[in-house]
Parts: structure tokens; C-alpha cells; sequence
């Protein structure tokens, strides 16, 4: 008998048929012996509609109560799921956070886990019950409901997981597992069996959305088992794991995944004085204004007087940023032009063969000058190395690499 802690998202949980499927699905698993504790996010949809009433109420309402109000979707959620297991002849209880004792800090919206009181959930498992949680939400010390911040179920679900020692925490979602791109860009793309904790949070922070960043931290951090599930279809999915056992395969491909993005935008300060303090003088202002800052490129003049300050930012940021550049740096330079581009996208080779295997940017770089692809910047990390190019060349490169890097195979992290 193994402890699973089941989390479905907004889409698996779409209409009342889908709720009645995860039923059927969570008492295929209680006919197995096993525990289940299922976490669940609001209906497809409902906390966008929550969130338009109250723009329709006031333009500014106080985080906490919006957390008071978009906590209610997912409370839905629970109940229905509940009814539709008690329909089946299974015995389930159903908790909001708060019930549940999921205790937070205070910052609404956004709130951080804490501590989760087990012994509740404990004593329903063992009298043979399926837990049914609401995700996304939680209580802070005054008994005020807060909110994890948009992708919480997913952070709620691997929090539960590491609470109880659960045996493995699956996330059931509209895809069957992690890529090796997407799929709809890449028509060759392969679903991993296995990928790091460390691949996946890069794979996360680039661009791919199969899991919240926080929840695989959380995974990590507490050595979570975490497997990603059609909610649709049967499969195996993909399994996240701490560590990648060192392969037989010696042709086994240097790299998982290959990331994108393309909500980026570029931003050039030319011919700024290089001085001290000159990086802080352009990026000070642009922090205050709340707007966070990707790659960074530096380059100096020959004669060492001058720079040129590049870096990225998300699309949605791009005019404010300019502004910003235009209006208060430059005039705390006394010198300077600002340029800038919209029209860019972030590729991004994920995998932690490249710790041992050198090269691996090289021929990156060949792939793309081969097709044309002009580089516009670079960033690397141990098991990273992403490069900002025109965005019209996005799905040639994507492919270009995906061929090259041994990642269309079918025989791509097979277990066993």
C-alpha cells in the first residue's frame, strides 16, 4: 500500500464530467489498497471571472480580500469533487487550507507555506478516507485566508506530499509529461521518462509551464518524488528525481530539453560612460519601478571610456523600461542613446550532461550559424546556455537544435 497525493489542475477539473473522471480515476487507485490525498485547483476559468468582479467593484481592492474571494473557487472544487467520490461508494472528506491547516506568513496573494498540521489528514487516512484539499490557499497566524500566488495548487500538492511522506506526489494536467520541446513547435519532440529537479527548474524558469517553479523547488528541497500525468489518458508520464543515475548509454543525449521564450525584450544604453557605478545608475531606477530584469550583457569600448549596457526584460515591461531609460537614466548619465527591440526570443539548452562534456555551446553556436541565425546575446550556467535571437527564426532554431543534439530519438531517458 503506497501514500499518493494527487494534484489536478483548473483543466482537469473543467466541468462536471472532468470531476466525475478524476473520481473514477482517484477510486481506481482506493481499489488498489492505496491512501489518496487529491488537491485540486478552482474550475477552468472561474478565478479569472472572480477576478473581473471585482474590477467591476473597485479597481484597487485590498489583497486581502482578494485572497477572501478567489479562495472560494477551489473551495467549489473540493465540495463537488467530495459528492462525486461519495457517488462511487468512496468515503472522502473535503478541506479548504485553512480546515486543512496549512499555515502561511501574511503576504496576501503571494503567501509562503509555513507548516502543515498532518494529524487531521492522518486520522482520516487510516479510518480509510480520500482527502480532498482545496490548492492555492492557506491561513496565517491572525486566521486570515491567504493565497500562494497564480500555479499554488501545485506548491500546496508537493507540500502535502513532503508533510506525509508520501510515496510520490503526481501532478495530473492537459499534457503526459515533460517535453523535450514543445510539441507544437517541434513536431518531433519526445516525452522524457525522467528529468532532474535541477533540469526541470531551469526548464520552468525558461519558458516551459508543465509546473509551478516554487513546486519543484519544494520538490527538491524535501526530496519529493514528483510525477507529471495526462489527467486525460493513461501513461506514465514523467518522473522529477533529486538525482540522474548515471547511464549505460553512452550515446545517451548531453541535453534534456530545449526551452524558449519568447515574452522578452531587449534594451540597449549606448556609449554610457564606464565608471563605477554606472551598471547601478541604469538598473537602479528600472528595479524601483518593480520591473525585473533577465540577461546582462557589458561591452566596452576599445579605448575603455565608453559601454554599451544591454539587457532583457519581459515584453509586457518593454515601453515603461524605454521610458524609464529615456526620461531618468540618461539625464543621470549626461550622455547616451537608448535602443531597443520587442521582436526577440529566448532559446535555451537544458541538461546536466553539459557539467562533463565540453563543446556543448560550440555547437550550439555552429547549429545556428549554419541556418543563418544571427546570436543577439548569450548567458550560460552549469547546465544551461540560452541565447536571445530574432524572433522570426524561433521555430527553425528550436528544430535545427531539437535534430541536432540527438533529441528527436525515441529512445530518450528511458527508465530501466
Amino acid at each position: 500500500m503506497a501514500l499518493y497525493v494527487q494534484k489536478f489542475g483548473g483543466t482537469s477539473v473543467g466541468s462536471v464530467d472532468r470531476i466525475k473522471a478524476v473520481a473514477e480515476r482517484v477510486q481506481r487507485f482506493r481499489s488498489e489498497g492505496h491512501q489518496v490525498v487529491v488537491v485540486v485547483s478552482a474550475m477552468s476559468g472561474e478565478t479569472n471571472r472572480l477576478i473581473e468582479l471585482a474590477g467591476q467593484i473597485n479597481d484597487d481592492p485590498t489583497p486581502r480580500e482578494m485572497d477572501m474571494l478567489v479562495s472560494t473557487g477551489e473551495q467549489v472544487t473540493i465540495s463537488l469533487l467530495a459528492m462525486a467520490l461519495h457517488r462511487l461508494g468512496v468515503a472522502a472528506t473535503s478541506y479548504t487550507g485553512a480546515q486543512v491547516g496549512i499555515q502561511t506568513d501574511s503576504a496576501h496573494t503571494r503567501a509562503r507555506i509555513q507548516k502543515i498540521e498532518t494529524d487531521d489528514i492522518r486520522a482520516d487516512l487510516d479510518d480509510g478516507q480520500v482527502v480532498v484539499v482545496a490548492g492555492f490557499q492557506g491561513v496565517d497566524e491572525e486566521g486570515n485566508i491567504t493565497t500562494l500566488g497564480r500555479g499554488g495548487s501545485d506548491t500546496t500538492g508537493v507540500a502535502l506530499a513532503a508533510a506525509l511522506g508520501a510515496d510520490e506526489c503526481q501532478i495530473y494536467t492537459d499534457v503526459d509529461g515533460v517535453y523535450t520541446t514543445d510539441p507544437r513547435v517541434c513536431s518531433a519532440a519526445r516525452r522524457l521518462e525522467t528529468i532532474t529537479v535541477e533540469e526541470m527548474l531551469e526548464m520552468a524558469s525558461l519558458g516551459s509551464k508543465v509546473l509551478q517553479i516554487r513546486a519543484v523547488e519544494f520538490a527538491g528541497k524535501y526530496n519529493v518524488p514528483l510525477r507529471v500525468l495526462s489527467s486525460f489518458e493513461e501513461g506514465p508520464g514523467t518522473l522529477i528525481v533529486a538525482e540522474e543515475e548515471e547511464s549505460a548509454n553512452m550515446e545517451e543525449p548531453l541535453i534534456s530539453g530545449i526551452a524558449f521564450n519568447t515574452n522578452e525584450a531587449k534594451l540597449t544604453v549606448l556609449n554610457t560612460p564606464d565608471v563605477p557605478g554606472v551598471a547601478l545608475k541604469i538598473l537602479g531606477p528600472i528595479s524601483d519601478a518593480g520591473i525585473e530584469v533577465d540577461m546582462i550583457v557589458q561591452n566596452v569600448a576599445p579605448t575603455g571610456d565608453y559601454t554599451d549596457f544591454t539587457f532583457t526584460v519581459a515584453k509586457s515591461d518593454f515601453r515603461q523600461t524605454q521610458r524609464i531609460l529615456e526620461q531618468q537614466v540618461l539625464p543621470s548619465l549626461g550622455s547616451g542613446e537608448v535602443r531597443g527591440d520587442d521582436r526577440i526570443a529566448k532559446v535555451s539548452l537544458v541538461g546536466v550532461g553539459m557539467r562533463s562534456h565540453a563543446g556543448v555551446a560550440t555547437r550550439m553556436f555552429g547549429v545556428l550559424g549554419q541556418e543563418g541565425i544571427n546570436i543577439r546575446m548569450v548567458s550560460t550556467s552549469e547546465i544551461k546556455i540560452s541565447v536571445v535571437i530574432d524572433e522570426k527564426f524561433l521555430e527553425l532554431a528550436v528544430r535545427s537544435l531539437h535534430t541536432a543534439f540527438g533529441l528527436d530519438q525515441q529512445n530518450i531517458r528511458q527508465e530501466g
